[in-house]
């Protein structure tokens, strides 16, 4: 049987990420714009803190030697997320989604106001919880909508899409001289996720897997209440302890040096080498450009030659990139910028389409949430060391350098996880081992036990 027609291209898939393959149904492409146009301004956020540190800091009176500290406690707001995230298993996806979307976008926008760094440091939290949320969850929805032969290309598509959020907050801080309130302009348009939200509660659709898995889940309930709002979660570490464990390392070790790597480039360029605004946002949106098509491209080597094997080039190859960027000047940084993006971008998203593959339809947001979870702490614990170690100043580049090593000892996990391409979900869940539990086994969409699965 012949494979079904190749869909119209949308018109915001931009050319240099290539064609959306045959196989792809135009709902498929339908869910996924709204997800992106979410995900495009949650990044926007991050892309602030990166290329305004060092003018958030000259206004609010933060030291350099303390910035390890500062953003360390951001990164720190993912942990409320772990209780938040369970939800979608329980609550429903598109709920959680849209919930977070205005979160989001509220917490940006107070951020414009902040006049201390605690009230900058605690909006900036909040923040990330939910932004932390509603990534886990976004990359769920399309991994449970999109046909297991084009999963990998919907996600990196997905990650594409957001990443150019940073593009777009690079551009708008280029006139960052010339915008009435200087920084605090360009956060208070974070309120313009809210301002879409009938777009995005018409758009995002509930998954098909989560209405199966909860019509059955509604024939066996156990009760409501807190505990049983993250019981998924609980059962993720019951049932599958080894890809529990694998999927907290893949996030935990990464983040370590990606966090540091990617925060300092704003203050390395501009402080340290003297360039302008300008200069900077031309770096970052015409290379971070070139970059970003490392997630598309993982996502569809990936469906070709397998996760692994992708994820492991990528990652292993980042700290190369980091190390020259941070030892050099000139024009060799436009091009070391490039190798960051796109092996991080690239290795991320082979590193967040297995942690949505691995794990039932009962327990796959919070699974994705584990491993979000993680790369946040993980992303935590890489800037108190590098607050810890540094003493002086400029020193952080030489740190930096060092901890990116952690992005290549993160690849070598992937050697612990069963090859995913082309596979239906419920076979990848089928064959994973499990723990045996006391409790009754409970039939879940998978045509597995839902949220007690005995061995």
């Amino acid at each position: 049987m012949s494979e079904a027609p190749r869909p119209r291209q949308p018109w915001w898939i931009p050319p240099f990420l290539g064609r959306v393959p045959a196989g792809v149904e135009s709902r498929n492409l339908s869910l996924l714009g709204a997800i992106a146009l979410a995900l495009f301004f949650e990044e926007y956020d991050l892309a602030m803190l990166t290329s305004a540190l060092h003018r958030i800091a000259a206004d609010l009176g933060m030291q350099e030697t303390q910035f390890g500290l500062y953003l360390g406690i951001i990164r720190l707001g993912a942990l409320p997320a772990f209780l938040v995230i369970p939800l979608a298993d329980r609550l429903g996806r598109r709920r959680v989604f849209l919930t977070t979307v205005v979160c989001t976008g509220v917490f940006t926008f107070l951020s414009a106001f902040s006049q201390t760094p605690t009230q900058f440091v605690v909006l900036q939290m909040l923040t990330r919880t939910f932004f932390i949320t509603g990534s886990a969850v976004a990359f769920v929805i399309v991994a449970e909508e999109f046909p297991a032969n084009h999963r990998g290309w919907g996600i990196g598509m997905l990650g594409a899409l957001g990443a150019s959020g940073h593009g777009l907050g690079m551009l708008l801080y280029s006139q960052v001289e010339v915008l009435p309130g200087g920084w605090r302009a360009l956060y208070v348009l974070g309120i313009l996720p809210v301002l879409l939200l009938p777009v995005f509660r018409r758009k995002v659709t509930e998954t098909a897997r989560y209405h199966e898995n909860a019509a059955r889940r509604a024939d066996h309930a156990t009760g409501g209440g807190f505990a049983e709002a993250i019981r998924p979660l609980r059962e993720v570490a019951r049932h599958n302890p080894g890809r529990a464990l694998g999927i907290a390392l893949a996030g935990f070790l990464p983040a370590v040096g990606l966090i540091s790597a990617f925060q300092f480039t704003g203050y390395y360029t501009q402080d340290v080498l003297g360039w302008s605004p300008g200069q900077y946002a031309a770096m970052g949106i015409l290379g971070g450009g070139l970059g970003i098509i490392g997630n598309v491209a993982a996502g569809r080597l990936g469906d070709v030659f397998g996760r692994r094997a992708v994820g492991m080039v990528l990652l292993g190859s980042f700290p190369i990139w980091v190390g020259v960027f941070y030892n050099s000047s000139g024009w060799v940084l436009p091009v070391m910028w490039v190798g960051i993006v796109f092996a991080s971008s690239g290795g991320r998203v082979i590193l967040r389409t297995l942690a949505t593959e691995l794990f039932p339809t009962a327990q796959r947001a919070s699974a994705s949430g584990l491993f979000a979870i993680l790369d946040a702490t993980g992303a935590a614990l890489g800037l108190f060391v590098l607050w810890g170690v540094t003493q002086g100043e400029g020193e952080f580049t030489y740190y930096t350098t060092i901890l990116a090593v952690a992005v290549a000892a993160g690849a070598l996990v992937l050697l612990f996880f069963p090859e995913t391409t082309r596979r239906e979900l419920e076979a990848i869940s089928d064959d994973a081992p499990r723990v045996a539990s006391p409790a009754p086994a409970i039939a879940g969409a998978d045509g597995e036990a839902g949220d007690a699965t005995p061995s």
